[in-house]
């Protein structure tokens, strides 16, 4: 068959109606598939009629088009790049408490950043203010809540994540789960992770492991190298090895020891290449260089000698 037959046969089927064959014109307009964009409708009463002849195509190709998104590398991790420093913020399990996040403005400081600011502060006997905004920094727990609320009213989803553990360390289920799902409305990766939680324990919403693993699969896709990490787990565990594989290997250039752990251990069972595993321990390294600092070790140095 050459190729202008099959441009022929592509625009027949997107210029016609699936289920009775109208063809469009200038008075109707075909209605695409909202769930695979593979056929069109003249009608609602037509894509009723032949929804059983297309809903397997239609599933197999949802599930595609999925796996062309969860399986893509991203840029980077959740975390971004400090953004005074512009260095990528480490994905390893300190990671969070080596930074600084900023109540007045939600900004992820890196501990080097941090260390600097405070130095500079204290060389000039000056009152501390936050690295990005300069905003004074807040002398009592109560202040710092004021600036997280102040920071949820004007939408900003950082905070409300902020606010969300706040209440999951208290234990108020319900609460944090209105705010996570909110945070993860507003594009959180974060927050997608920790609904993903609670849809596991079955805190403050009934259990479901589908939205369980769905939630996963978004915080993966945005980044997080945890989420990709469990759902590389749960594919081994359900026998899938190329796929867990596959995540495994997309954790590991992120800079992720956990999934390049689980890597070696796929690689030694044979199921990863030898170059496969050669790029994946490549990019580790890579990714885990590119968070280096002098300062930062400064700042580890600094934060070792008072421990």
């Amino acid at each position: 068959m050459s190729t202008d037959n099959i441009h022929i046969v592509v625009d027949a089927a997107e210029s016609c109606c699936a289920s009775c064959g109208k063809s469009e014109v200038d008075d109707m307009q075909l209605k695409k598939c909202d769930a695979c964009d593979l056929v069109r409708y003249c009608s609602d009463e037509c894509r009723t009629d032949h929804r059983p002849q297309h809903a397997v195509m239609c599933k197999d190709r949802v599930a595609e088009l999925r796996d062309d998104v969860l399986f893509k590398q991203p840029e980077s991790s959740y975390l971004g790049d400090c953004p005074i420093c512009f260095l990528p913020h480490p994905i390893d399990d300190t990671s969070i408490e080596n930074a600084w996040m900023q109540s007045c403005c939600s900004k992820l400081i890196c501990e080097g950043c941090a260390y600097v600011n405070w130095l500079h502060h204290l060389e000039k006997s000056l009152e501390e203010t936050c690295p990005f905004c300069r905003h004074p920094n807040p002398k009592t727990q109560e202040e710092v809540h004021l600036n997280e609320m102040i920071r949820v009213g004007a939408n900003d989803p950082v905070a409300m994540l902020k606010v969300g553990v706040s209440y999951f360390n208290d234990r108020d289920y319900d609460s944090a789960f209105a705010y996570f799902t909110k945070a993860a409305e507003l594009g959180d990766v974060m927050a997608h992770y920790n609904l993903s939680i609670l849809y596991k324990k079955g805190n403050g919403v009934e259990k479901d492991k589908e939205m369980e693993l769905f939630l996963l699969e978004e915080a993966a896709i945005g980044g997080h190298p945890d989420a990709r990490y469990n759902i590389g787990l749960y594919e081994a565990i359900n026998g899938r090895t190329d796929r867990a594989v596959k995540h495994f290997i997309i954790g590991a250039n992120l800079g992720h020891d956990d999934s390049l752990i689980e890597l070696k251990e796929c690689y030694a069972n044979g199921d990863v290449s030898k170059d496969d595993f050669a790029a994946a321990l490549r990019s580790h390294q890579a990714a885990v260089d590119a968070t280096k600092s002098s300062q930062r070790e400064e700042a580890a140095k600094a934060e070792a000698i008072e421990s």
